[in-house]
């Protein structure tokens, strides 16, 4: 039996479904709105890099755990071309929903710190998500060069102002950027020599057409077994797992020596800021599994989670430091 209502119309099933519609469709936004929560379709992990590079492997190896934890495709995109320009560039302007990120290295503090015009604005467009880990330089030697340590470098640079020359991959690079460091630091004169690429230096050394080399680890530590190349230091704070004997910078006596390449993720700038701390939660996360710690130490990594506000601080500091040592060896890149 249907209860009188105050207009003493009866209340029949057709009045009470459709109270019940109208109230579903009050409803409908707040359910649609959980529904579009990020991620709510693949997101882009754009890489600046040709495939097959460090960077590229490091991406491609996060790519499926990260994707499992977020519920969406990790789609891997090289965009190289540039140093590194063209693809960031993409990113600057891509749609700051959190599903376009960037992975970044030295080369965008780099080019940050020593090109006068980019298009794009390193601080306002882009937002940083997370670091993943940092890659030291490794200074070594030709055997034929009579020193053991970078004090007897240093001291032996002494005794030939300009006479010694450093292989690296580039002006502007962090091989370079280290060498012109220890000149600073150690107030000694050597002569740089750029190559297109960490193989040719490396040939160039172990074919004696230069006596030291800076170069990322893995690429050489082969010839560091086989006693073609004679390791010194490595340049960041920490020793690295894969030249677990070679020193530090700082314990060979430069204090504050930090030169390393860091990896890490960035969004668009105006990207909203619960995507941003979904993503650096969940790539913080994929960091400690095994499958990829274990990969990014292979290539010589340090492997070192930041969140958004630590690698913040991070890459500020870096970018400043990278400026300093350019001002004082008089670099441009432009």
């Amino acid at each position: 039996m249907n209860t009188p209502r105050p207009d003493n119309k009866p209340r029949t099933a057709y009045t009470t479904l459709a109270a019940f519609a109208c109230a579903s469709a009050l409803l409908l936004p707040a359910q649609s709105a959980t529904a579009q929560a990020f991620p709510s379709k693949p997101v882009r992990l754009v890489v600046p890099f040709a495939a097959g590079g460090s960077n590229d492997v490091v991406a491609r190896s996060m790519a499926g755990p990260l994707g499992r934890a977020l519920g969406q495709t990790i789609v891997v995109e090289n965009r190289p071309g540039a140093n590194t320009i063209i693809g960031t560039e993409a990113v600057a302007k891509a749609p700051p929903d959190g599903h376009t990120v960037l992975i970044v290295g030295f080369t965008f503090m780099s080019n940050a710190a020593l090109r006068s015009k980019l298009p794009y604005d390193p601080s306002k467009d882009f937002i940083p998500v997370a670091a993943l880990g940092f890659q030291p330089y490794v200074l070594s030697v030709h055997p034929s060069l009579p020193v053991k340590s970078v004090k007897e470098l240093i001291a032996l640079a002494k005794k030939r102002p300009g006479g010694l020359v450093y292989a690296m991959t580039g002006y502007g690079t962090g091989q370079h950027l280290s060498g012109e460091l220890l000149k600073l630091k150690a107030n000694i004169d050597m002569k740089p020599v750029a190559f297109q690429g960490g193989a040719p230096a490396t040939i160039a050394v172990l074919g004696g057409h230069a006596s030291i080399l800076f170069s990322t680890a893995p690429p050489i530590v082969q010839h560091i077994s086989s006693g073609k190349l004679r390791p010194l230091a490595v340049t960041s704070r920490t020793r690295t797992n894969l030249l677990k004997d070679t020193p530090t910078m700082i314990e060979s006596g430069l204090a504050d020596f930090d030169m390393t390449g860091g990896l890490g993720v960035f969004a668009p700038g105006a990207t909203p800021k619960d995507a941003v701390a979904r993503l650096s939660s969940e790539i913080v996360r994929v960091l400690q599994l095994p499958e990829v710690r274990d990969g990014l130490v292979r290539d010589g990594f340090i492997v070192a989670p930041l969140g958004a506000a630590e690698y913040d601080k991070y890459i500020r500091a870096r970018m400043a430091d990278i400026k300093k040592v350019a001002q004082a060896a008089r670099i441009k890149v432009d």
